[in-house]
């Protein structure tokens, strides 16, 4: 049970030039709307928010305006800190290099109750080896690189966050966010922590967000990116599949097409691309049928005709394989028809 008297918590940002903006105010938004409700329950507030980068003063942002630091990271008191997050953005492939913090995050774990990151701030935890043998996401695009470059790392994909107050994950002392209103989400998760359901709840009411958006980051990324290690010889057959996708698509029919054995074909195919050709091509159906779907003149049904699923049954079951949704949650959830606010 949360000990919604324990004394206030500092929660701290780390941001740097070029951070994504969303990733540092966002979280800090859900914990100030969470001392707003308890100030309205005639509580105290529970959290001292803090900005901190290189230097007190301006952080030039990603997106072209200027955040105000309130303190040089330095100076930050960690005996007295409690959380510290660690944002993500373009700037994150130089804090990567920056030995000094590196090691002052590496103090950090040992001092501060919570340590966690937004987005691609995951990578600068994993470059400092703080996830080591820890499950940990972090943008979708940049699963891959994480995976290759953090061999230690047990990465989740499909996750919005690792956090796991319960503990049933593992030590939920350290934790990432997947791609930058995952952080909304475990700013949450944080809050339920400390305060319960009923706080985090009507926080998540005042912000109109899900407590427990449904599903994971796979429902809102591009399931395939363009195949740049494709080699010549598949570059034409990765253009044609998907404007027959109603077709047969079956190896030996892609085979044939690349001018290939079977065998061949399938060896070489999962070798330049990471998948087995049958595992692309329900990907890409996927992909067409979530645009369909987000077009609310688009049945269910039809969507999995045009994309060569054939039964809707069939769709479904491969939606909730891939994004743990259904399509017509997806397509209530995302196509443009109105949408009751969630409580």
């Amino acid at each position: 049970m949360p000990d919604s008297t324990t004394s206030t918590k500092t929660v701290a940002c780390l941001a740097f030039d070029d951070v994504m903006s969303l990733d540092v105010v966002g979280p800090l938004q859900v914990f100030a709307s969470a001392n707003a409700e308890l100030e309205r329950q005639g509580r105290e507030r529970a959290y001292e928010l803090l900005v901190i980068a290189d230097a007190a003063g301006p952080v030039q942002t990603s997106g072209g305006f200027r955040l105000y630091a309130d303190l040089d990271w330095r100076d930050l008191d960690l005996d007295e800190t409690d959380t510290v997050l660690i944002a993500g953005g373009d700037g994150v492939n130089r804090l990567r290099q920056r030995q000094d913090i590196l090691e002052w995050l590496a103090r950090a774990e040992c001092h501060v109750e919570r340590l966690g990151s937004v987005c691609s701030g995951a990578l600068i935890l994993a470059e400092a080896g703080l996830l080591d043998n820890r499950m940990a996401t972090t943008h979708w695009s940049r699963c891959d690189e994480m995976r290759a470059h953090f061999p230690k790392v047990n990465v989740i994909e499909d996750r919005l966050h690792s956090y796991d107050a319960t503990g049933m994950d593992g030590d939920p002392h350290i934790f990432t966010s997947a791609g930058v209103t995952a952080g909304i989400d475990l700013a949450l998760a944080l809050v339920e922590a400390d305060h319960g359901r009923a706080i985090a709840l009507a926080v998540a009411r005042r912000l109109v967000m899900f407590l427990k958006r449904p599903g994971g980051q796979a429902q809102f990324s591009a399931y395939l990116t363009p195949a740049i290690g494709a080699t010549a010889q598949l570059a034409g057959l990765l253009e044609w599949i998907p404007g027959h996708l109603d077709g047969d698509l079956s190896l030996e029919v892609l085979a044939n097409r690349a001018g290939m054995s079977a065998r061949t074909f399938s060896r070489v195919f999962t070798r330049d691309l990471g998948m087995t050709p049958a595992r692309y091509v329900e990907r890409v159906r996927i992909e067409a049928a979530r645009a369909l779907l987000q077009d609310d003149a688009m049945t269910v049904t039809r969507a999995a005709r045009l994309c060569g699923f054939g039964h809707p049954e069939t769709l479904r079951r491969a939606f909730q394989r891939h994004l743990s949704v259904s399509p017509q949650e997806y397509a209530d959830r995302f196509g443009r028809r109105p949408m009751a606010v969630p409580v």
